[in-house]
């Protein structure tokens, strides 16, 4: 009874604190001479205004064969330029219509800008997330090799880019390997992210691997079983166990450190925020739900790898 008692205190505690941070973040809001306007924010996230749809060039508005399509005949002697979808129709039938008039609306929601550069991110953390943990086991498991040379190629790599910063890393993979490769913005930043995160996760693996008792692959090997098949179905699974709460942690950083490749002009969340705040000019409100948008992934990916953690906990 005490000790539900004491953890009902703790909770209320934290409760208390984080209505004083909340509280005090308030206050200085207020103190700023600024006028917060939310409702810009929304369009950039998801858009309810009716579309226009505008005309092409000079015509006349007609209306299709089967009276619900809108057909203008332009006067350039062009195919005719169909409307199929539109929820109301601006012009009449008959009038003379100029290039960039006004047909009809379109009732229809559309993402704005923020949500296409949130899947942007989703997008390159995804691909640079299984391509860093394919590189990152390989290059762990060259660190720990027994051939000489294989192993100090492992170390020359995770020297190499854990010592440089990641911005540099992304200049030089597009601006010189992109350009001698031909690569896309996209791929040089996904290929910059998965080369930069493989360094770290090559570590973690090789700590994990070698935290393990090397009785396990003595036995292993007395079994008979082959070095390969010993790591792969005794070592590796307790380290996978073992190396997963620093690998979630790299992970997060992942997500996190996708927000660089905007400098090379990827349209990501970061590079949306940017965007829409030079058009909204509420830098604030854009922030802070840039802010929040990336919470958001990361608390996801954490929880999974909680879940996940959990589960391979209980099949032990």
């Amino acid at each position: 009874m005490q000790d539900q008692q004491r953890v009902w205190l703790w909770n209320i505690v934290f409760a208390a604190i984080v209505f004083a941070m909340g509280y005090s973040v308030y206050l200085a809001s207020g103190k700023i001479d600024y006028t917060w306007r939310w409702d810009r924010v929304a369009p950039y996230i998801i858009n309810t205004e009716p579309q226009e749809i505008a005309a092409p060039g000079d015509g006349t508005l007609e209306l299709g064969s089967d009276g619900k399509s809108l057909q203008l005949v332009l006067d350039s002697g062009d195919d005719p330029f169909i409307v199929t979808e539109y929820s109301t129709m601006v012009a009449a039938e008959g009038d003379l219509i100029f290039e960039g008039d006004i047909i009809a609306t379109l009732d229809d929601w559309q993402t704005g800008p923020i949500i296409e550069g949130l899947i942007v991110t989703i997008e390159i953390s995804l691909y640079s997330l299984v391509i860093a943990l394919a590189l990152g086991l390989l290059v762990g498991l060259m660190r720990i090799s027994a051939n000489p040379a294989v192993r100090n190629l492992a170390i020359l790599y995770i020297e190499v880019i854990r010592g440089t910063p990641l911005l540099v890393q992304i200049f030089i993979m597009y601006f010189f390997f992109g350009t001698v490769l031909d690569l896309e913005r996209f791929t040089a930043g996904v290929i910059a992210l998965s080369v930069f995160t493989a360094a770290y996760v090559a570590e973690i693996v090789r700590s994990g691997i070698q935290s393990i008792p090397v009785g396990q692959m003595e036995a292993a090997r007395s079994l008979g079983m082959s070095y390969p098949k010993a790591m792969i179905y005794i070592i590796l699974p307790q380290a996978f166990k073992r190396t997963l709460p620093p690998l979630a942690g790299q992970f997060i950083n992942l997500i996190k450190d996708s927000s660089l490749v905007s400098v090379i002009s990827i349209t990501d969340l970061t590079k949306a925020g940017r965007e829409v705040v030079s058009g909204s000019f509420a830098p604030f409100e854009v922030w802070f739900t840039v802010a929040l948008l990336y919470l958001v992934l990361t608390s996801a990916l954490s929880w999974a790898i909680q879940r996940l953690e959990k589960r391979l906990s209980a099949s032990d």
